[in-house]
């Protein structure tokens, strides 16, 4: 047992870090809504857009559907309505690669490229609203990145 717990203390639910992970990150998106409504965006589709944001700048040698789901760990069924309506709302491009039709190429529009220079007021107002500590927020993000590389062997 670690920090000295019993066997009784170790399964209550304030002693689960899952439980923590959880609860912060359902807080976490919570606090992006009103952000989010304002770009007619969901969280996901969000995550999403931060990809192919930073594809912009430093394209992968493939920009595919399949490279998008391991960026984000998430398969390409979750993906496929989300990049639909992505496309629909004139953001996104896919397109089926002529060599292999299995793949799908990614790549912004011109307007998808814009909604960028939109959210970083939004974010930067965010983050002044909730009075985040930018250097333990910095921390937190590098233990939470090691921890996630040690349960997911990814680097």
């Amino acid at each position: 047992m670690s920090r000295g717990l019993d066997e009784a203390s170790a399964l209550r639910l304030d002693e689960q870090l899952c439980f923590r992970l959880y609860a912060a990150s359902r807080a976490v998106i919570r606090g992006y809504r009103p952000m989010l409504d304002q770009l007619g965006l969901t969280y996901p589709q969000y995550l999403v857009m931060l990809v192919l944001w930073e594809w912009a700048g430093a394209p992968p040698t493939e920009p595919t559907l399949k490279a998008l789901g391991e960026r984000l760990m998430l398969d390409s069924g979750t993906l496929t309505p989300l990049l639909k309506r992505l496309q629909q709302l004139g953001w996104v491009l896919r397109q089926r690669a002529s060599a292999d039709e299995r793949q799908v190429h990614l790549a912004l529009t011109k307007p998808g490229l814009a909604l960028r220079e939109r959210v970083m007021p939004l974010k930067a107002q965010l983050l002044c609203e909730h009075g985040v500590d930018q250097d333990k927020l910095a921390a937190l993000r590098e233990q939470l990145g090691g921890l996630l590389a040690r349960l997911t062997g990814l680097p």
